[in-house]
């Protein structure tokens, strides 16, 4: 019997076209938006093989905190040790496979099962094994605590967001993504997040793909974007395009007013000039989407729930302590509702996509090379991933 991803991609339509240049080249064919199967192949192949965001890292802000995520199926802990490390398990005890933490809480001692108390310390080490020699034996020859402890996910933190490698396999997260962290070295900074007025979340029909792709190009700003086209015109943008990377686009003219008194967010220290009026978008294949402007970033963080269900949760992080000030309140919330507003346009576009992927003869659509592009890099990214 032929290896399950093998056949999987036997069955599906060919990626050949996919994998042309950009002047030639056809979209993703259907399927790869509307079947189970392939959905699954790209868990492993895509998120689990590489580099994907799982959550940020001011969902367990304090020593002990847990926060357990589902994570396309697989049961993960973020947990933050007692000498404020944060980490990333596998949620289950080595014991029986039982999970341990069923919702987010501070962890006061050791992490217990809740099965036969086999505890394990914020660090993942199994440090009590209660009765696992028969009645009132607390230990075994046969049980080595030591090489027991909860099973670590490799874990990275980049603006804010936690990326994990589910494989283990992937090249470690700096060499995996060095190129754009050379783009934006300029913001490795510490990042402020305020809360519930800096976080928001969409729940949204359609497939993680589209969303990326939406988000990679402005070609679609003067229809979808009229409010920040008007500022921020299609020819104030250009697109960013690095093979086997990532993609996305930047502005020339971010420059926005949220207040008539003239108040504004303070800025990053020690930008070049490039940053008084640009901003950039990007994606961190596969997951993440990232912006990036003087006084603050944010992050879009996409959760595929299933093969045509995806929540997009967004985080805002400002520039500098001062910006989670009172008397800025009502400047994030107003910035929080410039972004929610652009993001809540852009729903209807990929939801309209996704049951286009119904049409039988759509044949993953035909690109603009000069418009398009950004699209075409993230659809050769995937391509890749799954036919090796």
């Amino acid at each position: 019997m032929a290896p399950l991803d093998q056949k999987t991609l036997v069955d599906a339509p060919s990626l050949d076209p996919v994998l042309q240049p950009v002047d030639v080249a056809r979209g993703l064919p259907n399927a790869y938006y509307t079947d189970d199967a392939l959905f699954d192949l790209e868990k492993r192949k895509v998120f689990f093989n590489g580099w994907a965001g799982l959550g940020f890292a001011h969902d367990a802000p304090e020593p002990g905190d847990a926060r357990p995520v589902d994570f396309l199926g697989a049961p993960l802990l973020m947990l933050r040790d007692k000498q404020g490390v944060l980490r990333v398990f596998e949620n289950v005890c080595r014991h029986r496979g039982m999970i341990l933490v069923e919702e987010a809480r501070k962890i006061e001692g050791a992490v217990r099962c809740p099965y036969h108390s086999w505890c394990y310390s914020t660090a993942g080490k199994l440090v009590s094994t209660p009765h696992v020699g028969g009645p009132g034996q607390n230990l075994h020859p046969d049980i080595k605590r030591d090489e027991l402890g909860l099973n670590e996910v490799r874990s990275h933190i980049w603006m804010g967001v936690v990326f994990v490698n589910v494989s283990g396999d992937a090249a470690p997260f700096e060499e995996a993504n060095a190129d754009l962290l050379a783009r934006w070295a300029e913001f490795d900074q510490p990042l402020h997040h305020s809360g519930a007025d800096s976080s928001f979340k969409l729940d949204v029909k359609t497939n993680w793909k589209l969303a990326v792709e939406n988000y990679s190009e402005s070609y679609h700003l003067p229809w979808v974007h009229p409010g920040l086209n008007s500022y921020s015109r299609l020819e104030d943008h250009y697109n960013i395009c690095e093979y086997g990377k990532f993609s996305g686009q930047g502005t020339l003219v971010y420059n926005p007013q949220l207040s008539d008194d003239g108040r504004a967010f303070p800025n990053f220290d020690g930008l070049s000039e490039k940053w008084d009026t640009g901003g950039e978008y990007v994606t961190a294949f596969p997951n993440v989407m990232i912006g990036v402007q003087r006084d603050h970033v944010f992050a879009i963080l996409l959760e595929p729930k299933s093969v045509d269900h995806t929540v997009e949760h967004v985080e805002i992080l400002y520039a500098h302590s001062d910006a989670m000030a009172d008397d800025m309140a009502d400047l994030r919330a107003a910035n929080a509702k410039m972004w929610k507003e652009v993001f809540v346009e852009d729903v209807f576009v990929v939801e309209g996509m996704q049951k286009g992927r119904a049409a039988p003869n759509f044949d993953g659509g035909k690109f603009s090379p000069a418009m398009d592009e950004p699209t075409h890099v993230f659809h050769d990214w995937v391509a890749r991933r799954l036919t090796t």
